[in-house]
């Protein structure tokens, strides 16, 4: 709709909102109040009748609730026809008809009006919880509750006459409390987020039903006056329904209300209605408010049994949750640890349990070549694979990263077969990828009585296997490279046993691990990787080397790197090789790293070089005795090279020395 249309609209409603108050304020401030037609007899038909038309209007351009809008509005314009007929026939009779087709118009807006709340519920909220449809249950049954022992009551206690005239007056305050009850029911099945139209049209059935029951109080008692305050009420009842309308459609998922709202709406809806039935204990109370205040209890019972099964269901999948991978779906460390726990005390040596843990081999490169979403997937397909392995003979977890175990009852099956088995699941290959598994296990209770030393045992019974796997890679890759040097250059061999045996006891002197010592050991055979780029007439030259020459030289530690890393199990060897050449001082190459920043590695590989290098004949200098060429590393210390290095090599020297003498 156009803005100028709509501004149109929304001066009418505040023209006829005015035209309200003057009506008003004429009867209870200003009796004598006259300003012609604006004050006549018939000014509030006219309201109402366009009322009803405004909100014919406004079902035409509502679309998606244009079916809710349109049962309201035929509702407020049958209300207001009903009410012209009564003010234009029936006013001035003594004792008007009972039926009527005034009676008609004005019973259809109740009924209209609660099938067109609900359709409107229908249309502005989706996936309403079944707790807030019971909340809506418990606010409209006591409120009705409530209306029928008050107003539905009175008409009870006070009506008689022929059939069709008592159905007829009992039909006012029945609709009227079936209506209220709807319209307090939607409200609360939204979870009380109201917007403008539900606070709107709330209102409007709001005050039409205070009129409506003042109205039907007074009838059946015999207090009726008019005019009277309450009066106006059906007019700006009317308008204001005509006027939600008019509003913004919101359409949302109500949220179930935390805290004490998620229980204050039942608890405070079902007070009421065990107030009314401790109330018609103590007086005489109507059946149907008897009745209603019962079902609203009912209905309390049946929302705390949604809860309760809320409740349960939530820790349920919460326990679930904290047992459970997000990924795979196995269970996690903690579900094992569990499971470990419990089978743990009951196994023997006739049903003993084995434990293995897996790590997969190649799946950080499967990673980096095709991305986190194929290895995420990957490690889907390999869990279910592993899970389907052990159906029916044991569990299996998933430890996080690419880390995982079982527990298996074999029972007459082959332990090692089965564990063979879960191995295999674990292992996939295609196209430029295999992925393989190192594993560790222990049998339970044999080799361990307690849930955490058996798991110690099978973690480094698993890293001892994989660890032993790349070093036999990594050997192979290294045999392949030292092959290809030693055909390149044939007097090359010798030099680069002598470094990487030298590297290897002063790695093993210097209290460093052993897969650490092993690598540097490696780096040793394969620092001189890269002068297989670097020309016979250099390398074999007697006398100095140019700018040019030497440009050559200082690029072979790159050349060597990018080598030996084209062999994946010597990745981390090749980072020594790019540094062996560096300098103390800085002042080395290719990257003029310094001190501490150079890999404790490479500057060891530097000082065996070194002095392989000076004790052996070169083109362009004779052989030096060992002690000259210690004497020559001592003086380059802290340049050149490590004094801290340098001194334990003079220990690993002198002790080769004492061996050969002895």
């Amino acid at each position: 709709m156009d803005s100028s249309r709509r501004r149109v609209v929304m001066a009418l409603f505040a023209v006829l909102g005015a035209w309200v108050a003057i009506l008003e304020l004429q009867v209870v401030a200003i009796p004598g109040l006259s300003l012609g037609p604006i004050t006549s007899d018939y000014a509030h038909n006219v309201i109402e009748v366009l009322a009803g038309l405004l909100c014919l209007g406004g079902a035409w351009q509502a679309r998606r609730e244009q079916n809710a809008w349109l049962l309201i509005g035929i509702g407020v314009l049958a209300w207001a026809l009903g009410n012209l007929y009564y003010t234009v026939v029936l006013y001035d009779m003594e004792s008007p008809p009972i039926p009527s087709p005034a009676d008609a118009g004005f019973l259809l807006f109740p009924v209209l009006a609660m099938i067109g709340v609900l359709a409107l519920v229908r249309a502005r909220t989706h996936d309403v919880p079944k707790t807030l449809w019971t909340d809506g249950s418990i606010a409209a049954l006591a409120v009705t509750a409530v209306s029928a022992a008050v107003i539905f009551q009175a008409a009870f206690d006070n009506v008689s006459g022929k059939t069709m005239v008592v159905a007829t007056t009992l039909a006012y305050p029945l609709t009227d409390l079936l209506l209220i009850g709807v319209i307090v029911g939607a409200l609360a099945s939204t979870g009380w987020r109201l917007d403008r139209t539900w606070m709107t049209l709330a209102a409007g059935i709001g005050v039409f039903w205070v009129a409506d029951s003042f109205y039907l109080v007074e009838s059946v008692t015999g207090t009726l006056s008019s005019p009277s305050w309450y009066d106006i009420g059906w007019s700006l009842g009317l308008l204001l329904v005509a006027f939600a309308s008019w509003q913004p459609a919101a359409v949302r998922r109500p949220a179930v209300p935390e805290g004490l709202r998620f229980i204050s709406v039942p608890l405070g809806f079902g007070a009421v209605g065990l107030t009314m039935l401790i109330y018609g204990c103590l007086t005489e109370m109507n059946p149907v408010a008897v009745g209603l205040s019962a079902l609203s209890l009912v209905a309390v019972m049946a929302r705390l049994m949604l809860t309760f099964r809320e409740n349960v269901a939530m820790l349920r999948t919460s326990r679930d949750e904290a047992l459970s991978d997000a990924l795979t779906g196995l269970g996690n460390r903690r579900a094992l640890s569990r499971d470990l726990a419990g089978r743990l005390p009951n196994a023997d040596d006739a049903r003993p349990i084995v434990l293995v843990l897996f790590d997969l081999d190649g799946f950080k490169h499967y990673n980096d070549t095709f991305g986190h979403p194929a290895g995420d997937a990957l490690l889907v397909r390999l869990g279910s694979n592993l899970a389907a392995c052990l159906d029916g003979r044991g569990r299996a977890f998933r430890m996080g990263g690419d880390e995982f175990c079982v527990l298996i009852q074999p029972g007459a099956d082959d332990p090692e077969q089965l564990v063979r088995s879960a191995a295999a699941a674990l292992s996939e290959s295609g196209d430029g990828f295999t992925i393989g598994c190192s594993y560790g296990s222990i049998l339970l209770p044999v080799e361990a009585s307690a849930p955490a030393e058996a798991l110690r045992i099978a973690d480094q019974r698993m890293y001892a296997q994989k660890h032993a796997g790349r070093m036999s890679a990594g050997r192979q890759s290294k045999d392949v490279l030292l092959t290809a040097l030693t055909e390149r250059s044939p007097d090359l061999g010798g030099h680069l046993a002598s470094v990487a045996g030298l590297a290897e006891r002063t790695a093993r002197r210097l209290g460093l691990p052993a897969d650490e010592v092993e690598r540097i050991r490696h780096a040793g055979e394969l620092h001189d990787a890269g002068k297989v780029a670097i020309p016979d007439a250099i390398l074999s030259k007697p006398g100095p080397l140019d700018e040019d020459e030497w440009g050559f030289v200082r690029r072979h530690p790159l050349i060597g790197e990018r080598i030996v890393r084209s062999a994946p199990s010597l990745s981390r060897v090749a980072e020594l090789v790019r540094s062996t050449h560096e300098r103390f001082d800085g002042t080395g190459y290719p990257d003029r790293l310094e001190a501490d920043a150079i890999p404790l590695g490479s500057r060891i590989v530097a000082v065996c070089d070194a002095f392989d290098a000076m004790t052996s004949p070169r083109p362009y200098a004779p052989a030096r005795t060992a002690e000259e060429a210690l004497a020559e590393l001592r003086s380059c210390a802290g340049t050149q090279f490590d004094p801290a290095v340098v001194e334990t090599f003079r220990a690993v020297v002198a002790e080769r020395f004492q061996r050969s003498a002895a």
